[in-house]
């Protein structure tokens, strides 16, 4: 896992070349927009709780098998599980953003959780259901113009957007 810095010149060492403009253009690029993406990862990581318990509170209602007796997240012990995998997936989606890389989402967390999931009889779709909802309030937070450096950020929150469908996809 490299940071974007670390990753192009690691490339361009492995290929003993210079960097091109093209590869010095885009990282002045990244760290023109870095205001854009801390701030928006600060204001994930600060309503995080909210983004987790309001996406599992929107599922539940849509699923509310899941809760049912007998059901994935039934008993407190298995809703707090469930919960957990929810934050740490968010958790890992703010540190991929942080980087600008998707490497620590994938290996750290995205890794085998299909078949972990698909062992423990947890059904996949509901899991990627509740991805998708924490990606809606996600974004929601990050295009509310107040508190976040000011500038376009779409190209943001299409990347932002891409590692919670990610996230959703290696679980369902």
């Amino acid at each position: 896992m490299f940071d974007a810095f670390t990753k192009v010149v690691s490339q361009a060492d492995a290929r003993g070349e210079f960097l091109s403009s093209a590869q010095l253009d885009a990282l002045s690029a990244m760290v023109a927009e870095s205001n854009k993406r801390m701030d928006s990862v600060n204001r994930i990581t600060s309503n995080a709780s909210s983004i987790v318990a309001d996406a599992a509170r929107a599922l539940f209602a849509e699923q509310p098998q899941l809760i049912a007796p007998g059901g994935n997240a039934y008993t407190s012990r298995r809703m707090a599980a469930c919960l957990r995998d929810m934050d740490i997936i968010l958790r890992y989606v703010t540190y991929a953003t942080f980087t600008g890389d998707a490497s620590i989402l994938e290996d750290r967390c995205l890794n085998g959780l299909r078949e972990t999931y698909v062992a423990l009889g947890v059904p996949g779709a509901s899991v990627a259901a509740g991805v998708n909802k924490m990606k809606d309030a996600a974004i929601a937070i990050v295009m509310d113009r107040n508190g976040i450096t000011q500038g376009d950020c779409s190209a943001l929150q299409s990347e932002i957007a891409g590692y919670f469908d990610r996230a959703a996809a290696a679980v369902a």
